[in-house]
């Protein structure tokens, strides 16, 4: 055959290759070869003040001394995972393993700002002077929207802040939040002493306020956005939403197995998860367990097993809850920090900061588990092969609950990437 082509048959070609891009055909080329997952929610497990990795899901044969020799602090135990070891007080999640993906190869610039990292962690970017981020949980509630009407796509389990907010999205793409697990939010907690036909007549006394206010303010996105607000939370103080929040409602061996605080919390995902909540933030930066949370500085590091051991009940538990209840596959957990530890030991013992190489676990979610990704030296220190970007990192989560992360979000007029050229880690995918 010749190889040749003829005028008329490049011009052909030509004109087909044009045609395809003005209709998007190189686009709907990119989509088909692109990974996307089917998980409906994610659970985001935050361990606020930065989670050691050499300590916990990265461990290393070399033991630190706890002065001069860095290494770890504890001993290595096997799991299901042929090869892939954990810290000793890891013992349910190893029995696990095998729903699990380690990301060890994590990374970014910010070393010493606990608030500027978290902020990375949960917006994908750096702090800017004149846009304010959405969050990952606003940007899935935005995209992903509610599963029912009553239901919120976004709640947080932990103390709130702009770091966890929608930015530019708005308050329709805000959370939900509550401090503890015995009760339920706050903010939609009836008074006692308000009874129902009372708070419909207050509902109604508000509505004619409410109606009132926006005539005179039709073009301020403020007031507009301000007053769904205030819709969406009738919604949820009437609807089933409150329900989830009754622990007692599940067994007590159940409620016994997940633990303590961390571990109610764990559950309570579980429970708005399976409602129709899109992201549940889990923060398990209760410093009251050891003094000082993730935080390992100083002598500190000493109690970290308590944290450790509470993760690993709460995790393991929450992941064989969610299989028996066939939500596993639907649900991505994440585990996260603002970054990790050195393996060198600080003045006084304990652990400093490092951001260069930290670890982000995954698991669940329909993706390629029982796998790491990424791999680093003999002290957990640096990147030997397949780092990992925030920006990936962030990929690959949307990716996993079927959003495109190369589309744009809308800042008014203005297109803003929902990640910062972040790419989806496409091994991880089935």
């Amino acid at each position: 055959m010749n190889a040749e082509i003829t005028r008329r048959q490049f011009l052909t070609r030509t004109a087909l290759a044009t045609g395809a891009l003005a209709s998007g055909g190189t686009h709907a080329f990119a989509e088909a070869n692109r990974p996307m997952g089917k998980a409906e929610s994610c659970i985001f497990i935050w361990l606020g003040g930065g989670m050691s990795q050499i300590d916990t899901f990265d461990p290393k044969p070399i033991r630190g001394d706890e002065k001069k020799v860095a290494g770890s602090y504890y001993g290595q135990i096997e799991t299901a995972v042929p090869g892939l070891n954990l810290c000793e007080h890891l013992p349910r999640v190893a029995r696990i393993y095998d729903r699990f993906i380690p990301v060890r190869t994590v990374n970014h610039s910010v070393i010493d700002e606990h608030a500027a990292a978290t902020n990375r962690m949960h917006t994908g970017r750096a702090v800017s002077g004149s846009v304010v981020y959405p969050s990952l949980g606003s940007i899935i509630a935005h995209k992903k929207k509610a599963v029912m009407e009553g239901v919120p796509p976004y709640v947080l389990i932990g103390y709130p802040s702009a770091t966890r907010g929608p930015g530019f999205l708005g308050p329709k793409a805000g959370y939900v939040y509550l401090t503890d697990t015995n009760a339920g939010p706050a903010g939609l907690m009836r008074a006692a002493e308000i009874t129902s036909d009372r708070q419909l007549r207050r509902e109604a006394l508000l509505g004619t306020l409410r109606e009132g206010y926006l005539n005179e303010h039709r073009d301020e996105k403020m007031v507009r956005d301000y007053d769904d607000a205030i819709g969406e939370g009738f919604k949820l103080q009437g609807g089933d939403f409150m329900k989830a929040f009754n622990l007692q409602a599940e067994r007590g061996s159940l409620r016994e197995e997940y633990g303590e605080e961390f571990g109610q919390r764990c559950l309570l995902a579980r429970r708005l998860v399976q409602g129709g909540v899109r992201f549940v933030e889990v923060g398990f930066n209760l410093s009251f367990v050891n003094g000082a949370g993730w935080d390992i500085h100083n002598a500190t590091y000493k109690t970290q097993y308590q944290l450790i051991q509470a993760l690993d009940r709460g995790v393991a538990a929450l992941v064989q809850d969610l299989e028996r209840e066939k939500l596993l596959e639907k649900t991505l957990i994440v585990i996260a920090s603002e970054f990790g530890r050195p393996a060198q030991f600080d003045g006084l013992g304990g652990r400093g900061h490092h951001g260069k190489c930290f670890t982000v676990v995954l698991a669940g979610g329909g993706l390629k588990t029982g796998q790491p990704y990424g791999e680093t030296d003999e002290l957990a220190m640096k990147i030997v092969a397949d780092p990992v970007s925030v920006p990936d990192l962030f990929a690959t989560i949307l990716a996993t609950v079927g959003i495109d992360p190369t589309k744009n979000l809308m800042d008014g007029e203005r297109p803003v990437p929902i990640t910062d050229k972040g790419q989806p880690l496409t091994r991880l995918f089935v």
